[in-house]
């Protein structure tokens, strides 16, 4: 597999087109997985503002892309039990942004079906978040109700990303379409 940090979901039939524009970003690869790309861009934020602009000028890109999410952080794994342990780690990373904060993890899974559970794992890490988080005398609390935060667990194939977003990212990012 290669180096990505963006996972891009296309609509039907929309493959080619995307593909090419994309290229224009950063490098874009193909995976295993029905109208899934995969892409590493240099710079997050100017490849998220370039993408709104594209689409403000010509919103029939929505048509093309169903919802792109960067990632700040990958690992692979083999196991479940090594999925878990990554994954523990890397959330870990967020309690900053999460203390005294309503949040919840939305894991979007392709691949070791059967093997990994999103919801599982979307319960597993909230929980050891909001642990955490108790310790730290800041205790945070779960929301599906317009959360301050959402943290993003994407996997492909054998590797993962997460990332965290704020209320205002989704706002001024439409394309994330994170839950």
């Amino acid at each position: 597999m290669f180096d990505w940090n963006v996972v891009v979901n296309l609509h039907e039939h929309g493959f080619r087109r995307a593909f090419k524009l994309l290229q224009g970003l950063g490098a874009v690869y193909t995976t295993k997985f029905l109208n899934v790309l995969v892409m590493e861009v240099s710079n997050i934020p100017r490849f998220l503002e370039t993408l709104n602009a594209w689409v403000s000028e010509d919103p029939s890109l929505l048509k093309l892309l169903s919802r792109t999410v960067p990632v700040t952080s990958t690992f692979s794994f083999q196991s479940p039990e090594e999925f878990e342990t990554k994954a523990q780690e890397a959330v870990l990373y967020f309690l900053p942004l999460l203390a005294g904060k309503s949040f919840h993890i939305r894991m979007h899974r392709r691949g070791f079906k059967g093997r990994i559970s999103s919801h599982d794992e979307e319960r597993f890490l909230d929980k050891i978040l909001l642990e955490e988080l108790r310790k730290m005398g800041n205790p945070g609390h779960i929301t599906f109700e317009d959360p301050d935060a959402i943290i993003v667990v994407e996997t492909v194939g054998q590797q993962a990303g997460l990332s965290c977003w704020t209320r205002e990212d989704l706002q001024r990012y439409p394309l994330l379409k994170l839950d």
